[in-house]
């Protein structure tokens, strides 16, 4: 493992080198290895790529201001409990093209099941891995497939975000409301991510932990997700501050993602109410709302926050404010600003839309995805996009159904919003460039910022 400096004894260098870092830095948004250990060990993380909060902006170590951005890739969330696509693509090449095309970190949708079997011992191999195309996974289980794609993803100078996608290995999981399910109890989801966060202690290439994937639920829906300051089992202000303490026990340097809900009261409504007009609604995981009143609290690892809605277009679902004239401006006002940007505007924390993306329509859809998109840029709001799969029905993917065509039309929207500098992309490894030791079209954060 890299050698390491722990970034709070090197506080006192961040604050006078930030002033010049950001002028470097802010050049990026604008413009926009070594082997994996199997378990973490020791008392404190390893490597030197951890990240933390300053106000609205996440910064490196030094305090040096990075942007990540990226993309989502699903599959060990679901019956096959790994990556999809590795049925006919190689894991390599994947990850090594993303890399190539600036994509600086992927979010990685998980069940709590499968972290839990991956506890109990019960990982097994799994029929969705072609080992004719992957003949480096023969013989691995899921958790070794998971292994082997971080020990890839470092030699590209990809970071890596692990999101609870759903309590159960389904397909269709993240349906469900809430992060309970069946036979997978509250406990256990706080369990599973104690497990995992321990194993992975020591590996700075999973910097980021995301609590749950899009808690929702109406008014009337039982379960279903609320946000106040209770000790409620379905309060998921109370459960993502529980789950992040929880994790930042154990790894105080990992970012905790916290998403929103769908619904909030108005103002002299509360949850008790049953009428849809007491409430405001919005996108599964966009609603943070209730951050302004009961913000998460996560104690002295507060800078370790980062809060992350998810948005999307009409053609996921023809929500209200898209009839009529609408633009960016309407969207902005009437939308992202008392949803969540005004988080970002307060300077409160940071923001990562953990999910936009969509189909090309060359009409409303599009319209709606470079609009978010132009804000997330002037604003250097961190992103994942989704997604690669192209089994994705609401949104198709970046890839064409063969895992191996890039559809050039979609990552050319994507593009702007992938960090750039100097006209290369910008990885969040400081010794790593992004594309690996022999790439051309990355960097760096040593690059950018010097030793």
């Amino acid at each position: 493992m890299k050698s390491r400096t722990r970034r709070r004894l090197g506080r006192a260098v961040a604050a006078a080198a930030t002033a010049t870092a950001l002028l470097v830095a802010l050049s990026g948004p604008a413009e926009a290895g070594q082997t994996v250990s199997s378990a973490g060990t020791g008392s404190s993380a390893a490597g030197t790529d951890w990240l933390h909060t300053e106000g609205n902006r996440i910064v490196d170590a030094q305090g040096n201001r990075v942007w990540l951005t990226g993309v989502n890739w699903f599959g060990f969330n679901a019956t096959e409990r790994v990556f999809h696509g590795l049925w006919s693509a190689n894991l390599d090449t994947l990850t090594r093209q993303m890399a190539e095309r600036g994509i600086n970190i992927i979010r990685v949708p998980i069940s709590t099941q499968l972290l839990l079997e991956w506890k109990n011992g019960q990982a097994a191999p799994s029929s969705a891995v072609n080992t004719w195309a992957n003949p480096e996974l023969q013989g691995k289980t899921t958790l070794g497939v998971f292994d082997a794609f971080l020990g890839v993803a470092e030699k590209y100078g990809i970071k890596v975000m692990l999101d609870v996608h759903s309590a159960e290995a389904d397909n269709s999981g993240h349906v469900y409301p809430v992060w309970w399910k069946g036979a997978i109890t509250p406990e256990q989801f706080y369990s599973a991510w104690e497990w995992v966060t321990a194993r992975y202690k020591t590996n700075d290439t999973l910097v980021a932990m995301d609590v749950k994937n899009e808690p929702h639920g109406k008014q009337s829906d039982s379960p279903r997700a609320k946000w106040d300051d209770s000790t409620d089992q379905d309060n998921f202000k109370y459960t993502c501050q529980t789950a992040g303490r929880r994790i930042l026990a154990i790894n105080p340097d990992v970012l905790v993602m916290c998403e929103g809900i769908e619904i909030y009261p108005k103002d002299g409504a509360n949850w008790s109410s049953t009428s849809a007009s007491d409430y405001h609604g919005m996108w599964w995981g966009g609603n943070l709302r209730g951050a302004k009143d009961h913000p998460v609290d996560l104690g002295a690892q507060q800078d370790q926050l980062v809060y992350s809605p998810h948005d999307y277009g009409p053609l996921v679902y023809q929500q209200p404010w898209f009839q009529g004239e609408w633009d960016r401006t309407t969207l902005e006002r009437d939308v992202w600003d008392p949803n969540w940007l005004y988080l970002h505007k307060d300077g409160t924390a940071p923001l990562f839309v953990g999910e936009w993306g969509g189909h090309l329509d060359g009409g409303p859809n599009e319209k709606w995805m470079k609009a978010l998109r132009d804000l997330m840029v002037e604003n250097g709001i961190h992103h994942t996009f989704w997604c690669l799969n192209p089994n994705s029905g609401d949104t198709g993917g970046l890839l064409g159904y063969d895992w191996a065509t890039w559809d050039e039309a979609k990552y050319a929207v994507l593009k702007p919003a992938l960090w750039q500098s100097g006209g290369k992309f910008v990885g969040l490894d400081h010794e790593v460039r992004l594309g690996g030791s022999a790439s051309t079209t990355g960097i760096s954060l040593g690059d950018l910022y010097g030793g």
